[in-house]
């Protein structure tokens, strides 16, 4: 089971600056355009590793980003199931799974810590259960709300001289 993230912040934050690391309050780092390398957190959940591992690297800055868990992300994925031609029965389970989730409005649903080294970012990104349950269930949604790919509608804007 993934730990209490909301606890796990401050322990993050007092365990960085106990290591001697300045902590830089960054964004998410996963649009930044260097290589990633992501930390392996299903097998090694323990944060304290991977800054042992910046460390290690004499790495003298680390990113760090909390994402907070917010009712709206489940506003937003029920008007966006509304629009989805889904069976009944369907679309009322998503939505039954999405207000099961409001009850972590507020709540940190993942940390993220990374650091660059030798051109590359190097990321520790820590996901709560649930979180990832909501991130699951928008990505059913968005398959479903996806345009059919096979348009048989020809290309406008080309003609032929045949």
């Amino acid at each position: 089971m993934k730990p209490n993230l909301d606890a796990l912040k401050t322990e993050i934050e007092e365990y960085l600056e106990q290591a001697g690391v300045a902590v830089f309050y960054g964004y998410p780092r996963f649009l930044d355009t260097s290589p990633a390398v992501e930390w392996d957190c299903d097998q090694y959940p323990d944060f304290r590793l991977f800054v042992k591992a910046a460390i290690s690297a004499e790495v003298k800055v680390i990113v760090f980003n909390q994402r907070e868990f917010s009712s709206a992300l489940i506003e937003d994925a029920l008007e966006e199931l509304a629009s989805c031609d889904l069976p009944v029965d369907e679309s009322e389970e998503l939505e039954r799974r999405l207000n099961q989730l409001q009850d972590y409005n507020g709540s940190v649903c993942g940390v993220e810590l990374s650091f660059d080294h030798q051109g590359r970012v190097f990321l520790f990104d820590l996901r709560t259960e649930w979180y990832e349950e909501f991130a699951e269930i928008m990505d059913e949604i968005h398959l479903m709300t996806q345009p059919d790919e096979e348009d048989d509608s020809p290309i406008t804007g080309y003609f032929s001289k045949n």
